[in-house]
């Protein structure tokens, strides 16, 4: 059984990853840090990562940017494998990652929704293909209660396909600032929040007197917590320190295996 401590158990994907360890034996929640302290649950909840000793083997985290030293900091320390779920990180930040994984292996993906990664890996192959002859756009809905746009998934697609042109491109987020036609090397990035939206991700490619969209769209916050607890199992397997994202699953996943 693999022991995890949920960092922010009392929010909403907090809640929906505790619904989902339920269901899998093989996954047990021994710990929780949230802000606000204990909430009836099931297992101790602690207000700050210093205060807990509960033995685990991962971490997994769903809370908030604010909340990354101290966690990166408690990781460290114990030599914990951390799983992080959280977006919004400064350039400052990623920085603090970058130099835990030094030590410890950190698990970080702006969107931990499988299909999504397979989107990034289709759109990098159109990318491949038609860059030349088309614009390409990317839309990126999300729910009214999300603070930050574009969306670190809008931002993760447009990341993957970018490698695959044969131009280096701009990203572009704000056109109603200038008066002028689209530069071909514009990636534009447009966001939309309303609703009870979970995550909507489309991807145009514009050619002449054609159209093709590539578009994922999550039916509730599931998709993101599943794949976390599948990106814990990964980690929970890796021997050595390192920065891991949605490629290294996927290819665990198709073949899994013990990682040296």
């Amino acid at each position: 059984m693999l022991d995890l401590i949920l960092s922010g158990c009392n929010g909403r994907m907090g809640r929906v990853l505790e619904a989902l360890c339920a269901d899998q034996p093989d996954l047990h929640i021994a710990a929780g840090f949230d802000i606000l302290g204990d909430n009836h649950r099931d297992f101790p909840v602690f207000s700050s990562p210093a205060e807990c000793t509960v033995p685990a083997q991962v971490v997994v985290d769903f809370s908030h940017p604010a909340a990354l030293t101290g966690l990166l900091g408690y990781c460290v320390k114990r030599e914990l494998p951390v799983v992080l779920a959280t977006t919004g990180y400064s350039e400052d930040q990623l920085l603090e990652i970058e130099s835990a994984a030094r030590t410890i292996p950190v698990f970080r993906s702006a969107n931990f929704s499988l299909g999504i990664n397979v989107l990034a890996k289709l759109a990098r192959q159109a990318a491949h293909l038609l860059g030349e002859d088309f614009d390409i756009e990317i839309v990126e809905r999300h729910h009214n209660k999300k603070v930050d746009a574009p969306s670190g998934t809008a931002l993760l697609l447009a990341d993957a396909l970018s490698p695959a042109l044969p131009y280096e491109p701009e990203y572009v987020w704000d056109r109603h600032t200038v008066r002028k036609p689209r530069e071909h090397r514009e990636i534009g990035i447009s966001s939309v929040r309303g609703g009870t939206i979970a995550g909507d991700h489309e991807i145009l490619f514009a050619g002449r007197d054609e159209l093709i969209e590539l578009r994922h769209s999550a039916q509730s916050r599931e998709v993101f917590a599943s794949g976390a607890l599948k990106a814990a199992k990964f980690l929970a397997q890796c021997q050595a320190p390192g920065l891991y994202n949605m490629d290294d699953l996927l290819d665990w996943l198709q073949a899994p295996a013990e990682v040296e």
